[in-house]
């Protein structure tokens, strides 16, 4: 217990310095950009993959559910809709992109600590940290909203292929079912949640990487205690966000 308050008191220290004043606007613009094509960019055909035969996963399930002939057929659309927007676009999407771009981020800044990199940036007077990490939470918070869009608009076109592939609802009453009792809301509540935890994948595998000891071994168990550890604070945070904005 005494260590993981360590550890705790240790990354809110890392914190504080991620978010002091860029030294040179113009390098850390660019350092932004790069952030955005190597973790958001890069990311996107396997969210769009995932999302889209997950959709379509999502649709056949709901339509072997509803085996009653009472139960309306645009209630597979409209449940379709609702696991896409509320769970599965901004949590199950997220817990994946923690495994790719967590573990990219800790192996990056880990390999940095053990060549003595971080080292020379430290020696030349540069904040490491803000140098390293603020860029990289910028494009994650910024960007991957607009990955979930991807994936919930995807996940829906999914289903609705399924749908018409396998015969199990019609393009009607599929198209009706997402239109049905549509909430803006839900879409700020899945909003919110992709950059709360577009913040942990973000900082929570760097804080691994920056304060690894060691060699090549121990970057790769830094990466491996990274992506479980990410995870576990995005299931977490999930409950937690869930009941503040949904819950009655």
């Amino acid at each position: 217990m005494i260590n993981y308050i360590k550890h705790i008191g240790r990354y809110f220290l890392m914190l504080k310095r991620v978010f002091r004043k860029p030294q040179k606007k113009s390098v850390f613009r660019e350092l932004i950009f790069k952030e955005i094509e190597d973790l958001g960019i890069s990311s996107i055909g396997i969210v769009a993959f995932i999302s889209f035969f997950v959709g379509g996963v999502v649709v056949i399930q709901t339509a072997l559910n509803l085996e009653s002939p009472l139960t309306p057929k645009y209630l597979i659309g409209f449940a379709s809709r609702e696991s896409l927007i509320l769970e599965f676009s901004p949590t199950l999407i997220s817990i994946i992109l923690a495994g790719k771009v967590g573990s990219f981020i800790t192996s990056s800044i880990g390999t940095m600590r053990v060549t003595e990199q971080i080292d020379a940036l430290e020696v030349m007077g540069i904040n490491s940290l803000n140098h390293l990490v603020l860029p990289k939470l910028i494009a994650t918070v910024f960007f991957y909203p607009f990955v979930i869009i991807i994936s919930i608009f995807l996940g829906i076109v999914g289903g609705w292929v399924a749908g018409i592939i396998t015969g199990l609802v019609s393009s009607t009453d599929y198209i009706y079912g997402i239109r049905v009792g549509l909430e803006p809301f839900h879409f700020f509540y899945s909003i919110v949640k992709t950059m709360v935890f577009a913040f942990i994948i973000a900082t929570v595998p760097a804080y691994h990487g920056f304060y690894v000891n060691g060699g090549a071994i121990e970057v790769g168990k830094a990466s491996t205690r990274a992506v479980v550890w990410t995870s576990v604070v995005i299931i977490v945070l999930n409950y937690v966000l869930t009941q503040m904005l949904l819950g009655k």
